[in-house]
């Protein structure tokens, strides 16, 4: 019983620090110019703040599909926000409305007739390496 203790103590800490993987899988990208940018949240508060985003990740464009993988994530709750920067200017384009101009993508949730989906509708929950497929 004290070994099982002893062992309990010792992969505590391992398993709350374990570092995972989200492999995004970002579909429908209708060119190969710019780059495709997936933002990770990890809060209601920080959603869709350039300010409080948790972590960022970009790859070239390529027409169809492209894949990033998000690593040294520890087990939680996270919501994606995807963006193709068309014009690789690094910045998502709006109108003169805020209506974004280059396609935008959410995980588990699609853009609403009156802005973005919120970050509960979004989120989910990794305990080890994860993959999610967003649609552009």
């Amino acid at each position: 019983m004290r070994n099982l203790f002893f062992f309990a103590v010792l992969c505590f800490p391992v398993m709350v620090l374990a570092q995972n993987t989200i492999s995004v899988h970002v579909n429908n990208v209708p060119s190969k110019k710019g780059k495709v940018n997936v933002a990770v949240y990890n809060s209601d508060e920080a959603f869709l703040s350039f300010e409080r985003v948790l972590t960022t990740k970009s790859v070239q464009a390529n027409e169809g599909s492209v894949m990033l993988k998000i690593a040294n994530l520890p087990a939680g709750e996270y919501a994606l926000a995807v963006f193709h920067d068309e014009n690789n200017n690094g910045k998502l384009d709006t109108n003169w409305l805020g209506i974004p101009r280059e396609k935008v993508a959410f995980s588990n949730a699609e853009m609403k007739t009156f802005g973005p989906p919120k970050y509960k509708e979004c989120a989910f929950h990794i305990t080890s390496d994860y993959e999610i497929s967003i649609n552009l």
